[in-house]
């Protein structure tokens, strides 16, 4: 059986495998299985560094019932934690290898979790969702903030959303990502879409002519000391609040900040074959979804469009298959003022693209182009940045980054990136254009991670935390000579 298939199948583009999470952690361990049976034969399954002053090594491996979506540092004295999809926070011994329970749900109340943030007086913020009746669901913001006093955290709900309609596809990214400003202030916490490219998704008729919705597709700005802030379902309430901080994301799923205080962000893009993006991500900014994804314009919204004539459309894919790409009249029109682009991407690598007009897979730098920002289909995450100015010359306060879906680097034979491999860290040199935006280069470091999900750093040293395989961390050092 083709395990990589089937695996990409079930996720259907990233955050679809969270739609799943029985099944996939099913496929994952069928995963370890098939390495350990086959470790025998010469299957390598540790990810590889591209070049021999990089190194690469195991620190713990952390598979359970619960995958691993977060790995984060306690500002304060650089100890790594991670986290799990039910809730569990796990405090890593690097010296030891080790790592020990210290929070679940019965501290912080939340049962499902896909963000975590830890601001630099020590206080962890998550983001939870909840599953309510009729197809509906709510965000939960948490945070344990120590007492001074004992030394313990005192667990408490910074925010919590009103309720709002899921589609019940792949496409519910819900509440995820968050980081903290630089000063600890504000939080900033990404809500995904519940739409492929801003599709009708009624949910059966249930929310008849329903697209997104005032708390989908935004990324929210919120008071780090407020306590039981409301969200209201209404782009209009939330912007009166102050709680936009940008709109038009389809799925930030990271964001961080660089050493100069720019403020980054990963954005997962759909089933047709449209590039991803990273953005500088400003206030009051808008990104574009759905009517620009990828620096291209979403063809759904031209009364003419058909999608028998698309030539991004590959039908290995949900979306496609559902028959989600079609003639739209009614979709919206596109607002009023300028739609801020993605980063430019000048390669070397992670730049392949589907040519709309004939069909062929094509590189960018090799033909002299840029194009925003990265492969089809990689869905970036576990972006961090050198921010204490440490390592070598050539990686100074530069960014990096992951790509989490298995890909092809010779063709596009997976339902995937094409001639790209993806599942790597990439080297991001960011150059950055007046007071416009960036551009970037992109460079492979390691190779072959499993569904790496998320990053840290400390110093030097990146810690890429797993979603696949044996959801390991692994340590990369970076030269500082």
């Amino acid at each position: 059986m083709n395990y990589t298939k089937l695996f990409n199948q079930v996720k259907s583009r990233f955050i679809g495998k969270f739609a799943a999470q029985t099944l996939l952690f099913i496929i994952t361990l069928l995963f370890t299985i098939v390495l350990l049976n086959h470790s025998t034969t010469g299957v390598n399954v540790a990810p590889q560094a591209l070049r021999p002053d990089i190194k690469v090594r195991n620190i713990i491996n952390t598979l359970s019932v619960s995958p691993s979506v977060r790995i984060v540092k306690d500002p304060r004295n650089n100890t790594l934690y991670y986290l799990k999809r039910n809730g569990e926070i796990y405090r890593v011994n690097l010296g030891s290898s080790t790592s020990t329970l210290v929070y679940n749900s019965s501290n912080h109340n939340l049962a499902e979790t896909q963000g975590m943030a830890i601001g630099p007086n020590g206080t962890i913020y998550l983001v939870g969702n909840a599953n309510l009746v009729n197809e509906q669901t709510k965000a939960i913001i948490v945070k344990g903030v120590i007492n001074s006093g004992t030394g313990q955290r005192i667990w408490s709900i910074l925010a919590k959303s009103a309720n709002y309609p899921k589609s019940k596809t792949a496409y519910d990214h819900r509440f995820n990502g968050v980081v903290v400003s630089l000063d600890g202030n504000f939080i900033y916490v990404n809500s995904g879409s519940r739409t492929d490219h801003g599709e009708v998704q009624s949910v059966d008729g249930l929310y008849p002519n329903t697209r997104e919705v005032g708390l989908t597709a935004c990324i929210l700005r919120l008071p780090s000391n407020g306590n039981n802030l409301f969200l209201a379902n209404n782009r209009a309430t939330l912007k009166t609040s102050g709680y936009i901080f940008a709109e038009g994301t389809r799925n930030t799923f990271d964001m961080a900040f660089a050493p100069n205080g720019d403020l980054f962000g990963t954005e997962n893009g759909p089933d047709r074959d449209m590039s991803e993006e990273l953005n500088w991500l400003r206030l009051g900014g808008n990104y574009g979804f759905p009517w620009r994804i990828g620096g291209t314009d979403n063809p759904q919204q031209f009364p003419n469009y058909n999608p028998a004539n698309d030539r991004l459309l590959d039908p290995r894919f949900n979306a496609i298959q559902k028959g989600y790409y079609r003639n739209d009249p009614t979709f919206p029109i596109r607002p009023a003022g300028n739609l801020i682009e993605p980063i430019p991407n000048l390669g070397p690598d992670a730049d392949s693209y589907r040519d709309p007009l004939d069909g062929k897979v094509k590189d960018a730098s090799v033909l002299g182009q840029s194009f925003s920002t990265f492969t089809t289909h990689r869905s970036p995450l576990g972006l961090v940045f050198d921010t204490q100015g440490v390592m070598s010359p050539e990686f100074k306060r530069d960014g990096f980054m992951l790509s989490w879906t298995v890909g092809d680097p010779t063709g596009e034979t997976v339902p995937g990136p094409f001639k790209d491999p993806s599942q790597d860290l990439l080297h991001l040199k960011l150059i950055k254009v007046g007071n416009t935006n960036y551009k970037l280069n992109a460079t492979r470091l390691v190779r072959g991670f499993s569904n790496p999900i998320d990053a840290e750093i400390i110093g030097y040293k990146i810690y890429v935390l797993e979603y696949g395989g044996n959801q390991g961390i692994w340590e990369v050092s970076i030269p500082t000579k």
